[in-house]
């Protein structure tokens, strides 16, 4: 068959396009070194590191550490653990997270938090040069240590420095290792609730579907039946209900309306400090029901991406093959409800962009190009987070109108990474393409556009 001139032309602009990219400049050659990307992650931790020394000196935690803490000593000194001995606001997990880094004793409860997050992190880190070098591009590894590096005063010292890395590492593994991806997608989940979007996103659109359900189901029987054991059973599941009567967290986009009441004056809005909880909360006039409903408008929300996801793996089946889809339509689907869970959620927090990290990344190790959009849009999310908290966060909670204007622009910021997801997957559900959609597992070469 006589292949057009056009198509020979395109393919050799391409293979000119390929060769120029290969790295000969010194330039290139030290942004795909791999001692430099060790060497800018080393230097992340120690800077936190130095950063926690005057705790580490006084044998106390700083930050949040400092709350997990507490936590950790209040279960060993009065038998009273969480999720175990009352009712807790993270998921079962969390406890083992907690509990670990007081091993060696508290005097050296931070110093233990730092080695094992930075040990998480090594991990993702490792798997993301691994697969970068051989497609000779870094973009992807260089994005999450940028990411990690701006929001580490927060992130580091939080939970999702944890569940972060596993997601990673599940995602890039979807393909090839569907049991062990759905074993860390489960184990993150009861860790902190938020890869259960992509869990759904890879029952929906996934070909290796089956396998991620049973071993996600094999690893929540597990968690569950340790805790019913140990006499928790009916605190089990109570980290959904904490979260469905708290009010609206400062920063939560759906918090903007009260946070500008009480900016201007508005009787009765305010800002106030949640004690139990140590977060910052706003309430006025009219937030009861976004209070009351707020959970269930998130869950429909969800619940309609998930119908578009489907639609949009109906229409891809038509066009391509089974192998290789969760590159495709997973890592979009987990990116909009991921997005959904921050931007229609009542509780938002800054470590909540790691959240979103992880599905980023993976997604510009496979396509570059189309994720190129989503990744300077999350580093510049995670800059002006990182100014909103800590920097001005006094300055928010006294509503002064430049850092209610920051927060807004963030809270924006974060809109527009849910609407280029979900605008990406309605393409695929409802545009007829003009080349069939391609799907690929990790190192196969792109041959055309799949959304």
């Amino acid at each position: 068959m006589r292949v057009p001139s056009s198509s020979l032309r395109k393919t050799r602009e391409a293979s000119r396009s390929s060769a120029d990219i290969e790295p000969g400049s010194p330039f290139d050659r030290l942004r795909r070194a791999p001692w430099l990307l060790w060497s800018v992650f080393a230097a992340i931790h120690v800077a936190l590191l130095i950063g926690v020394l005057p705790f580490i000196v006084k044998g106390t935690s700083g930050g949040d550490v400092s709350w997990y803490q507490g936590v950790a000593h209040h279960a060993l000194k009065t038998g009273e653990w969480p999720v175990f001995g009352r009712d807790w606001v993270y998921p079962a997990g969390a406890v083992l997270i907690v509990m670990l880094p007081a091993v060696l004793g508290f005097a050296f409860y931070q110093v233990l938090w730092l080695v094992f997050i930075a040990a998480s992190n090594a991990v993702a880190v490792w798997f993301l040069i691994d697969r970068g070098t051989r497609r000779r591009d870094l973009t992807a590894t260089w994005f999450y240590l940028a990411t990690l590096a701006v929001l580490s005063p927060v992130v580091l010292m939080r939970i999702e420095g944890f569940t972060a890395p596993a997601v990673v590492v599940a995602l890039l593994f979807l393909s090839s290792r569907p049991r062990v991806a759905g074993v860390l997608l489960a184990a993150a989940t009861w860790v902190k609730v938020w890869p259960a979007a992509v869990i759904a996103a890879a029952l929906v659109a996934s070909s290796k579907r089956w396998a991620i359900l049973v071993t996600s189901v094999g690893v929540s029987v597990i968690v569950a039946a340790v805790v019913f054991l140990f006499g928790g059973g009916s605190h089990l599941t109570s980290f959904v209900t904490a979260q469905d009567s708290r009010p609206l967290q400062l920063e939560a986009p759906l918090a903007t309306p009260w946070v500008w009441m009480s900016m201007f004056g508005v009787p009765g809005a305010r800002i106030f400090h949640d004690h139990p909880l140590n977060t910052e909360e706003v309430t006025g006039p009219g937030d009861s029901w976004l209070v009351a409903h707020g959970t269930m408008l998130m869950l429909l929300v969800m619940l309609a991406l998930l119908v578009l996801l489907a639609l949009a793996m109906r229409r891809l089946s038509i066009f391509a093959r089974p192998t290789g889809r969760e590159l495709d339509l997973v890592l979009l689907g987990s990116l909009g409800l991921a997005s959904a869970f921050v931007v229609f959620n009542k509780v938002v927090s800054p470590q909540y962009l790691l959240w979103l990290t992880p599905i980023v990344a993976v997604g510009l190790l496979s396509k570059p190009v189309e994720w190129r959009f989503p990744g300077v849009l999350l580093v510049v999310t995670s800059v002006v987070t990182t100014l909103v908290y800590p920097v001005f966060y006094d300055q928010l909670m006294a509503a002064h109108p430049a850092a209610v204007i920051l927060l807004a622009v963030r809270n924006l910021l974060l809109l527009a990474a849910f609407a280029w997801a979900v605008w990406k997957v309605a393409r695929v559900a409802f545009v007829r393409p003009t080349v069939p959609l391609g799907t690929r597992p990790f190192d196969v070469a792109v041959r055309n556009i799949s959304y």
